[in-house]
């Protein structure tokens, strides 16, 4: 693609990275036949290809986003099937993160979407306001179809309905500790692996944490849970509020880069896709800081999606255990991190059968706050989804990011469990809370421990 930046503009080392990536699309459209908010709403501009046109001709003229661009932009899901169609290899991720950031600088958006992303800003981030917020959800629920009829308060009825019916406990698996390897007096850890608990995980599914923590120490892993860390930043960064995303970035480098010096660290362990997605990327987003860049990709090297770890520890194969699988492939899973044997092949190592859903590429409709934001695409793709998964016929979908499981519980009744969690159960953990059901009982004895 043909540009026309001035050299003033390119002094800008964001607006040079920019024009590197418009200068390798080729129209080809290839991306349109991947994208789900192309193929589900057929506008040109909902596809990559038309935003990035929006993109290049606000950068270009170097002017302040306008509403049509705000529109598309926002309805992007950052999903990045895109990024794996593309031939051309056109890095859409970093772009459409800067067109995400002009805006914010730029555009001054109608008052109660900005309180919307405010508040979403001051809440979601921080398990402690995340949790009060859930527990006044579940009294607000009755509201929701009020705020239905006026649109500027549909994102507020969308979270009422996707608060869960209830909050589960608190778990300790979320305070800062030192997990002991399960190994012999006289032998030392196999590894030593720092993990991130995130911030929105823990309130809404402790048990993650939980049985990522059990099986590593089971294998021999020492797991830290840093003092210190918090949200990765994914929230703030995909609103466009680059100093606060790249301030959760500095203090998550500082907490795992002590670790590193200390006791040394084999990998940071992420269970949310999309967290592991923007962590990978802190190289890239603090590459211009020299006080943390070099730190930054350190970090970014040492993150490892928890079955990214796994696959490397040579786990033991068991018999069927007679239970079908659908995985569900997190966009952030396979297109942002580019995982999608290991999930998988592990899942069918520890005896499961494992079905793969038709258009597998597609988005389910969570894409971090999208389900809240975009709630009528969002509910569209979630119908799309549920679809494609139930007409597998499992027994348990399978994912590896809160999004997705909070998002595709809310439109079926098949037990959606993270992938960790039936690895966890498989070699030796109890049986998963979801699958409590007698029909269950007889399964989880070949699987795990008595329940």
């Amino acid at each position: 693609m043909q540009t026309n930046f001035t050299p003033a503009q390119l002094a800008d080392p964001h607006v040079a990275e920019s024009e590197k990536i418009l200068r390798k699309c080729v129209h080809c459209g290839f991306c349109t036949a991947t994208c789900p908010t192309y193929v589900t709403l057929g506008d040109e501009l909902d596809s990559p290809r038309g935003r990035i046109y929006l993109i290049k001709d606000m950068l270009e003229n170097g002017r302040a986003a306008d509403e049509q661009v705000v529109k598309h932009i926002d309805r992007c899901l950052s999903c990045l099937a895109c990024t794996t169609t593309c031939p051309s290899g056109v890095d859409y991720m970093h772009l459409v993160d800067h067109a995400r950031a002009h805006i914010e600088k730029t555009y001054k958006r109608p008052l109660m979407n900005r309180l919307t992303r405010g508040v979403l800003a001051m809440v979601l981030p921080y398990p402690g306001r995340f949790r009060m917020a859930l527990q006044l959800a579940r009294l607000g629920r009755p509201l929701a179809p009020l705020f239905d009829r006026v649109t500027s308060l549909k994102p507020f009825a969308a979270m009422l309905r996707l608060a869960p019916k209830s909050v589960p406990p608190a778990s300790a698996s979320a305070q800062p500790a030192v997990h002991a390897a399960n190994v012999a007096p006289n032998l030392t850890a196999r590894g030593r692996v720092a993990i991130l608990t995130g911030c929105a995980q823990p309130v809404l599914d402790p048990g993650i944490n939980e049985a990522t923590i059990a099986l590593l120490t089971r294998l021999g892993i020492e797991v830290v849970v840093p003092q210190g860390e918090g949200c990765c930043g994914s929230l703030v960064h995909h609103m466009g509020r680059e100093e606060q995303a790249l301030a959760a970035a500095r203090r998550n480098v500082d907490v795992w880069m002590r670790e590193v010096e200390t006791g040394g660290l084999d990998a940071v362990i992420i269970t949310a896709s999309g967290c592991g997605t923007t962590i990978k990327d802190y190289g890239h987003m603090l590459r211009l800081d020299p006080a943390y860049a070099e730190k930054a990709a350190q970090v970014s090297a040492l993150a490892k999606d928890v079955t990214e770890y796994l696959a490397t520890l040579d786990l033991p194969a068991h018999m069927p255990k007679g239970i079908t699988v659908a995985y569900h492939s997190a966009c952030s899973m396979q297109h942002g991190q580019k995982i999608t044997l290991a999930p998988k092949q592990l899942l069918k190592a520890a005896g499961f059968t494992v079905r793969d859903p038709a258009e597998g590429h597609l988005c389910c409709g969570s894409a971090g706050t999208y389900n809240i934001m975009q709630p009528e695409i969002s509910a569209q793709l979630k119908a799309r989804k549920v679809r494609n998964i139930e007409a597998t016929k499992p027994d348990i979908i399978a994912t590896g990011n809160i999004g997705c499981i909070t998002q595709i519980a809310s439109g079926t009744g098949i037990p959606i469990l993270h992938t960790v969690e039936l690895l966890d159960w498989a070699y030796g953990g109890p049986r998963p809370a979801q699958l409590s059901a007698a029909k269950w009982a007889s399964a989880g004895q070949p699987l795990g421990t008595p329940a």
